[in-house]
C-alpha cells in the first residue's frame, strides 16, 4: 500500500489544496492560472498511465496435468492436452499459495486439494487478497505517474464479493477520505471498458477529476469440479490480475472518445457466470469465436466499432485477450493485417485472461510505444456483448 507519514496533511486536507489548485477560481474567487496550465480546459479525458499486477504463483502447468488427469478417455486426454498447447498461453498467475509441500493448490496441501472448498472459503480469500492485489497495481501506477488529488474511484470486479466493499477497502488503504467510488460488479470480462467509460464522462463534465480506475479479478478461486473437456478447456484459460489506471483531463497518453456498445442477437447463453455452492461457475461456450466473427462482418456492427474508419487507418488494436480464438475471431471478422493484435496475444500468453484487468493490461503495453497513435479499444462478454471506445494519442 502506499505509505502514510506523520508530516503528511490529512486526506481531507489534501485533496482540499489539491482541487483548488485545478479549479477554475482559487478559493478568494480570483482566476486560477493553474487551471489552464494544468490543461483542464479540454473535454476530453485522457488515460494517463496504466499500472499493473499479477501474483507470484504460476499454475497453468499444474492445471494442465490436473485437467488431463480428470478425463477418462485417452482421446479426450490427448485433445485437450493438443489444444493446451495451441492456447497461446504460456503462463497463468494466482493468488492462491503453494501447498504444505511447496505444490500447487491441487496438489497434496493446496487449497483444491481432495475437496474443493465452498463458496464461503474462497469469498473470505477473495476478501483478503483482491485487495492486497489491487494496490499492488496502484503502486506501479503511482511509479508512472503522480496520482494527486484522486476525487473519484472506480473499481471493476467480477469474481468476489465482500462488504465493506472492495472500493471503500482500496479507498481505505491509499487514504482516500471521502472519495467519490463506484463499484462495478459482476460484468465480466468487457467491465473494463464500463469502468473506463465512467471515468471518461466523469471528466467530461469535471475537467477537474482525477478518476483512478482499477479492476481486480481473482478467476482462478472458481475451479469446478468439472470431468468433460469443454468446461475444462474455459477453466485453462483463466487466471488473476489486476490494474489500476488514472484517467485525467491532461492531456498525456490516450485521449478516449465515441464509446459504443453492440449486443449480439440470440446469444444469451454463450456466455454464463453463475454463482453456486463451490465458487461462480463459467460456461463458455464453444460458439463464442464465430458469433463474434459473424458479428464483426456485419455492416452495422462495423460501423459502431470502426466509426467510418478502414481497419488499416487503426494502427493500435486494444482487444480483450479472451482467448486465441477469440482474437483469431477478431482478426479475421475485421481482416486485420497479420500482427495487428500482438500486444493482446502478448497478454494471453504471458498473463492468461485476467477477465475484466486483461484490457488495461493490453493499453498498458501499448502507451510506451509512440507509434501507437490512433486506436480501438474492445471486449467482449456476458449477453454475448461487445463493448469498446475509440482512442488517439495525446499530441
Amino acid at each position: 500500500m502506499l505509505a502514510r507519514t506523520e508530516e503528511e496533511p490529512s486526506a481531507a486536507k489534501f485533496l482540499r489544496r489539491s482541487r483548488n489548485a485545478l479549479s477554475f477560481r482559487s478559493s478568494s474567487g480570483q482566476l486560477n492560472p493553474l487551471f489552464f496550465f494544468a490543461g483542464a480546459v479540454t473535454s476530453s479525458a485522457h488515460i494517463n498511465a496504466v499500472g499493473t499486477a499479477v501474483p507470484g504463483h504460476d499454475v497453468h502447468e499444474a492445471f494442465i496435468a490436473w485437467a488431463e488427469a480428470r478425463l477418462g478417455d485417452p482421446r479426450h486426454r490427448a485433445l485437450f492436452h493438443r489444444m493446451a498447447e495451441r492456447s497461446g498461453i504460456r503462463h497463468r498467475w494466482s493468488v492462491l499459495p503453494l501447498g504444505a509441500d511447496g505444490g500447487s493448490p491441487v496438489d497434496q496441501g493446496g487449497f483444491y486439494h481432495e475437496i474443493l472448498p465452498g463458496t464461503a472459503a474462497r469469498m473470505r480469500v477473495y476478501g483478503e487478497e483482491a485487495p492486497k492485489l489491487a494496490l499492488a497495481a496502484v503502486r506501479d501506477l503511482a511509479a508512472k505517474a503522480a496520482l494527486g488529488a484522486v476525487t473519484h474511484l472506480v473499481v471493476a470486479s467480477c469474481t468476489g464479493f465482500v462488504a465493506p466493499g472492495i472500493d471503500q477497502i482500496i479507498a481505505a488503504e491509499l487514504g482516500l477520505g471521502d472519495v467519490e467510488r463506484t463499484l462495478v460488479g459482476f460484468m465480466g470480462c468487457y467491465a473494463a471498458v464500463s469502468a473506463l467509460r465512467l471515468a471518461h464522462h466523469i471528466v467530461r463534465s469535471e475537467p477537474e477529476a482525477r478518476v483512478l480506475v482499477v479492476t481486480v479479478e481473482l478467476s482462478t478461486l472458481h475451479l469446478q469440479d468439472e470431468r468433460e473437456i469443454e468446461p475444462l478447456l474455459a477453466m485453462l484459460q483463466f487466471a488473476d490480475g489486476a490494474s489500476a489506471s488514472l484517467v485525467t483531463a491532461e492531456p498525456t497518453g490516450f485521449a478516449i472518445s465515441h464509446p459504443f456498445a453492440a449486443a449480439l442477437p440470440d446469444s444469451s447463453e454463450l456466455i454464463r457466470w453463475n454463482i453456486g455452492d463451490s465458487g461462480f461457475a463459467m460456461h463458455l461456450s464453444g460458439e463464442v469465436p464465430g458469433r463474434i466473427g459473424e458479428a464483426l462482418r456485419d455492416e452495422a456492427v462495423r460501423e459502431r466499432v470502426l466509426g467510418g474508419a478502414e481497419p488499416e487507418e487503426i494502427d493500435a488494436w486494444a482487444v480483450h485477450a479472451g482467448g486465441r480464438s477469440v482474437l483469431d475471431a477478431v482478426e479475421h471478422g475485421l481482416a486485420l493485417p497479420q500482427g495487428a493484435l500482438a500486444e493482446s496475444r502478448d497478454v494471453l500468453a504471458r498473463f492468461g485472461n485476467m477477465s475484466s484487468s486483461t484490457l488495461p493490461f493490453v493499453l498498458a503495453e501499448q502507451l510506451p510505444n509512440p507509434e501507437r497513435r490512433r486506436g480501438i479499444a474492445l471486449a467482449f462478454g456476458p449477453g454475448l456483448a461487445a463493448e469498446g471506445f475509440r482512442f488517439k494519442r495525446a499530441s
